[in-house]
């Protein structure tokens, strides 16, 4: 057995749940494991019966060669115990880890793979939108469709930033969405300005649901294709809006996705880019400090992502190809309360039931969600949006 099946065993036998909602997450820095527990657990008492809170272990094994912790049920008490639940791995999970010299295709493989098995559970938890919302302050609301606004506030406050116009002589008509998910943006956007909008993504699941959801939806104009953006099966000069929404971070040649981007635009057009960024290098500095390249290796490991670069990275390859009028923000802190939000709603029963369905990489992307908020909170990981036009 593979070992990513016995992980799948082990937490499948660890899950232990009751009667009330998990409500809180406590994360070890060292992430040898994730400890999920409720604020009112005991920590000395480590049996649980109906009167007590319940308590999820997730083992997180770094390497195959970690000795397998000493977990059981036999302390439950027997009217509550459960058997392991075995879940099998239709093939083994191909680990892609940043600086190493692994093929493209390699990586691109993970990539499609790890879409394909969870974006029915982000559409399921969350919609269409597999991205990011835009908050602005805090108004205690945290409802499914509070959260929900802020992923198409994301999307209005990205176009207003870049300057798209909304009249009918300079709006749009020609769109790109490069790595468009199961299609969110590329259906906003084409009912938006009325605009034909290809998307293209590396997983065939996310482009034969996207395009399911534009038919569903009477978007004709709407396309979706399995390709790849740093070979965009397209003519040159192409669209007069090239819009890349989260998508960069998984670009492994960061010169060769925006010579793609700025090829495929029309003179005139404007490329957006929003991605996740590591902080930009101070003076002096070559490299990130040592624990923090640490921690944005755990992040790769599991979300399929080569080496990060900085929003100042993106300005000058922008740069170097002669674009104009580049604008760069950094909107971190209008993104702050989407991962706590996104782990809430994978720790309520249906994130869990949908979790353990899903497969081993979804379980992997869950448990480094809060690597996440400690980048963010560390001033290490910056949600960068930038702009700029084809003269």
């Amino acid at each position: 057995m593979t070992h990513q099946s016995n992980m799948a065993n082990l937490l499948a036998s660890t899950f232990m749940t009751y009667h009330s909602p998990i409500t809180m997450i406590q994360a070890f820095n060292n992430n040898s494991f994730l400890f999920v527990k409720k604020n009112s657990y005991k920590k000395k008492n480590p049996r649980y019966n109906k009167h007590q809170s319940e308590c999820l272990l997730f083992t997180y094994l770094k390497t195959p060669h970690l000795p397998k912790p000493k977990i059981s049920c036999s302390n439950l008490p027997r009217k509550r115990r459960r058997g392991p639940i075995s879940i099998r791995s239709t093939k083994p999970t191909e680990m892609v880890i940043a600086n190493e010299n692994k093929p493209n295709d390699s990586l691109k493989q993970g990539i499609a793979d790890f879409y394909d098995e969870s974006s029915g559970i982000w559409e399921d938890m969350w919609g269409e939108h597999m991205h990011h919302g835009f908050y602005e302050g805090s108004n205690g609301d945290t409802s499914d469709a509070y959260h929900r606004s802020a992923q198409i506030r994301m999307i209005e406050e990205t176009l207003l930033f870049a300057g798209i116009s909304d009249d009918s002589a300079n709006k749009p008509k020609r769109i790109v969405d490069v790595g468009c998910g199961i299609g969110g943006s590329s259906r906003y956007l084409a009912r938006k300005y009325g605009a034909q909008c290809q998307g293209i993504t590396l997983s065939p699941v996310q482009a034969k649901r996207a395009q399911e959801l534009a038919v569903a939806k009477g978007l004709d104009q709407v396309t979706f294709q399995v390709a790849d953006a740093l070979e965009q099966p397209f003519p040159n000069g192409e669209f007069d809006l090239v819009w890349s929404m989260e998508s960069g971070e998984h670009m492994p040649d960061k010169q060769k996705f925006v010579n793609e981007l700025a090829r495929v635009t029309a003179p005139g057009g404007k490329i957006i880019i929003v991605t996740w960024c590591h902080r930009d290098l101070s003076p002096g500095e070559e490299t990130l400090l040592k624990d923090e390249q640490v921690l944005l290796k755990k992040i790769c490991n599991s979300y399929y992502l080569p080496d990060w670069c900085s929003s100042a990275d993106y300005v000058k390859l922008l740069d170097s190809l002669n674009l104009q009028d580049i604008k760069v923000a950094d909107w971190t802190d209008n993104v702050a309360p989407f991962w706590p939000a996104v782990i809430k709603s994978a720790l309520s029963w249906k994130g869990f039931i949908s979790l353990f369905k899903s497969g081993w990489k979804t379980i992997k992307g869950a448990l480094v969600m809060p690597l996440m908020i400690q980048g963010y909170n560390k001033g290490l990981i910056k949600f960068a949006i930038i702009t700029c036009r084809k003269p």
